[in-house]
């Protein structure tokens, strides 16, 4: 039989708590010694050792692995005699039939056995046997045999070609008795000298002899290097490449290659009709001629060759015309999205002032919103109405610096960074670059790719942006830049600075029922292979669809609902059943299910100690409503909800400014001491945060003290202080929005908040009433009813 020693591998068995009978079947080894702690794969070929591999496979696993001595030629049948005494315990951990017949049985070994006697010869051998206990004996001269033992092994490592795993398992091994045979394992002693250390019962005598042999392989090693290091020496390093190179002329020139090198030629041809920046020339031209002194077979040549052809594919100078019709552009922003009026009035005068001033750097814009509202397709759209190629670059979750900077090129298969890739695949220096979900980059101890974006989006620095595999600056001040955010909060603070910040609000019904009827409609019937002839929505069934089959800020919801209707009226025509539907509101629950939403002031019981507040999250406002109530008590105050800490200091200062106001509230002050509060804000798994809900809560803890309902069709936001005055939050436009997809008709804000309401569009602020407050007096008697 012929084996591979390898190290131990991990198992899963613990082996330590089986237990060995007092007779094992045994297999004889022939040509090596099978040391505890051992595991590797045991070729079997012959009959009897085949079937003992069966027969234990259907027991405990467990036989005997026992060294035959040396002999001039393998037997033809084992012979007892011939065995030594000693071996070890073996377990089968995995059994994979080869071919020919052949066993290749996983094995691991792990105590060593003292053979009695035989009792059985056939079909196998099977012993009594005497389990030898390890000597666990240690002090401190066997922690320094350990300890040198290593020491040694690592050194021998060093100068020969042991594997890595092989040094690495020595230092991770915590039993001597093991570091002992694994190095006794790779020193090429002979059978017998390996026996001998495995028949060794003492491990400070184990750890002398195999220390021993290995300083006597260490020796030859250091020998062995110092005459290849002075053999080495005698060659000059120059005089050998130059008898090479002229080999290697002599034999191009018999084959008739004695041309230039073709490759070669063709990078000069491409340089010379590459259009490089200045700095780029002189790289490119210094890197060609250090190319031309480089053997094609070296390592190097490839590196330098990859270098060339980034340089000499980058559009360093190559730049797309814009399109600068201001009333083409207006149409065409018109035509591929419904409203976002602000953002459509930056790039008209954008493309104004770049008519009129043609080196203008690019702006970095940042469009912020809610899911859905399409910022990333407003960027597609931007570029089309300039004329611009259109890049885009997703940066959720990238961690690494090195990929927006590069890998230097000191590292094998370094490649530039995603910026300088993107550009290379534009084409040209001045696409429309849209780094996506900016708010979602990570660090790590790789690096903080926000920091690298700090000098991209700066158009003080950018156009001597460094890429550091490329280390020559490229500009990048003629891209324009355009990042998307869910949210401001998580984008530090100095790379916010850096960019024009523009908000894109929620959607109100009317712009969804238009963006729906002039493009999701014909976007999904053209998915589905439909057309107007087979479909048509009323208005009234879009209109259905928005409030009671989707709560959302954008329109994704919308269109996946939409699709569900095409995907059935598709089922219907491949069947016969129609040709020709017009989808009424009642035909909604036949083709996407029951209704999914109702109004949720609608889905409450009503009653004192209840009010509505206003609420914003990353995805769009939200209707946040407070609850309170009270039991018999002393006094206590109990919060639930998943609420932050700010939220339970809101909390804390109503209750503060309701007990010092009792009396002017009508409150019997009496309640605080003998009863406990209990505020509840429902959704309880999601967490909440923020001052914005104080209003609400001063108007739910008064209603519930006073037995007076508050409004039900009333919403409430702002921050409150222990004097009564209300302060202003954020977030305001998405709140109103969301009192109005609610169908909530008034709410009451802050009084400083009212120029951000001035910004929702006239058909917004027509569909709900605003009251502004200066103090909580005012909020209070608008919103509970009176007796």
């Amino acid at each position: 039989m012929s084996e591979i020693k390898e190290a131990p591998k991990k198992q899963n068995i613990d082996t330590s708590q089986l237990e060995i009978p007092e007779e094992l079947p045994i297999l004889p080894l022939h040509g090596f010694v099978f040391y505890p702690g051992m595991g590797f794969p045991l070729q079997v070929k012959s009959d009897s050792s085949k079937k003992l591999i069966d027969d234990i496979l259907l027991k405990d696993r467990l036989f005997g692995l026992v060294s035959h001595k040396p002999l001039e030629s393998a037997p033809d049948e084992v012979n007892a005699d011939n065995l030594y005494t000693v071996g070890v315990v073996g377990y089968i951990h995995k059994l994979v039939k080869g071919e020919e017949g052949a066993y290749h049985v996983l094995t691991s070994g792990f105590k060593k056995i003292k053979i009695k006697e035989y009792v059985q010869k056939s079909p196998y051998l099977t012993a009594k046997i005497e389990v030898i206990e390890a000597d666990e004996e240690t002090d401190k001269e066997t922690e320094a045999l350990d300890m040198n033992l290593r020491i040694q092994f690592k050194n021998l490592a060093g100068l020969t070609n042991l594997p890595d795993e092989i040094a690495m398992t020595v230092e991770s091994l915590d039993d001597s008795h093991h570091v002992g045979y694994l190095i006794a394992s790779q020193l090429h002693l002979s059978q017998a000298e390996e026996q001998a250390i495995l028949e060794t019962t003492s491990l400070k005598d184990m750890l002398r002899k195999v220390t021993s042999e290995l300083n006597k392989r260490l020796e030859t090693a250091e020998m062995s290097q110092k005459i290849q290091k002075s053999a080495k020496e005698d060659i000059d390093k120059k005089q050998r490449e130059f008898f090479l190179r002229q080999q290697l002329q002599a034999i191009r020139k018999e084959l008739g290659e004695d041309n230039e090198n073709l490759d070669l030629d063709e990078l000069k041809q491409r340089f010379k009709k590459a259009k490089l920046s200045k700095e780029a020339k002189k790289v490119a031209q210094k890197e060609l001629d250090r190319l031309s002194r480089i053997s094609p077979s070296s390592p190097e040549y490839t590196v330098s060759r990859t270098y060339i052809d980034w340089l000499l594919e980058l559009p360093w100078t190559k730049s797309s015309k814009d399109s600068l019709d201001i009333k083409k552009a207006m149409a065409d922003l018109d035509k591929d999205h419904y409203g976002l009026e602000r953002i459509k009035k930056r790039i008209i005068e954008f493309l104004a002032v770049r008519k009129l001033k043609k080196d203008m750097h690019g702006p970095i814009l940042c469009f912020v919103g809610p899911p859905g509202t399409g910022k990333t397709s407003l960027g597609q759209s931007i570029a089309g109405t300039m004329g611009r190629e259109f890049i885009r670059l997703s940066l959720g979750g990238v961690r690494d610096e090195a990929e927006m900077r590069g890998h230097r090129r000191t590292y094998i298969g370094a490649l530039p960074g995603r910026i300088i890739q993107s550009l290379k695949k534009a084409g040209t220096n001045n696409p429309l670059f849209m780094l996506d979900e900016v708010d979602k980059l990570g660090s790590d101890y790789r690096g903080d790719p926000s920091s690298a974006l700090l000098e991209v989006l700066d158009p003080e620095q950018n156009f001597t942006f460094s890429d550091h595999y490329l280390e020559i600056p490229f500009d990048l001040s003629k891209v324009m830049f355009i990042t998307t955010a869910n949210s401001l909060e998580t984008i530090p603070s100095p790379l916010r600075d850096r960019m024009e910040i523009i908000t894109l609000s929620s959607y109100t019904e009317e712009e969804k029922l238009h963006i729906a009827k002039d493009h999701l409609i014909d976007r999904q019937l053209e998915a589905h292979a439909l057309t107007p002839d087979n479909l048509t929505f009323t208005d009234n069934a879009i209109r259905a669809v928005i409030r009671s089959y989707t709560r959302e800020s954008g329109v994704r919801n919308l269109e996946r609902e939409l699709a569900g209707v095409c995907r059935g009226i598709a089922k219907n025509i491949v069947t016969g059943e129609s040709k020709k539907v017009r989808i009424k509101k009642n035909d909604l629950e036949r083709y996407i299910g029951p209704i999914k939403f109702f109004p949720e002031s609608s889905a409450r019981s009503w009653g004192p100690g209840l009010a509505t507040g206003l609420a914003w999250t990353p995805v769009g406002g939200v209707l946040l409503f407070i609850e309170t109530a009270k039991m018999k008590g002393t006094g206590g105050l109990k919060m639930t909800g998943k609420l932050g800490d700010v939220m339970k200091e809101s909390a804390s200062a109503a209750l503060t400014y309701i007990r010092a106001h009792a009396s002017t509230l009508k409150i019997n002050e009496d309640i605080f001491s003998k009863n406990d509060i209990h505020i509840h804000v429902p959704e309880g798994a999601t967490p909440k945060d923020g001052p914005s809900a104080g209003v609400a809560m001063v108007v739910s803890l008064t209603s519930l003290f006073t037995g007076k309902p508050v409004r039900k069709n009333i919403a409430m936001t702002g921050e409150i202080t222990l004097r009564g005055d209300v302060l202003p939050v954020g977030g305001v436009k998405e709140k109103v929005l969301a009192a109005v997809r609610s169908g909530i008709p008034e709410v009451i804000l802050p009084e400083l908040n009212q120029k951000d309401v001035v910004e929702l569009r006239q058909s917004v602020r027509k569909k709900i009433t605003c009251h502004y407050v200066k103090d909580i007096q005012e909020a209070l008697q608008l919103a509970i009813t009176a007796d």
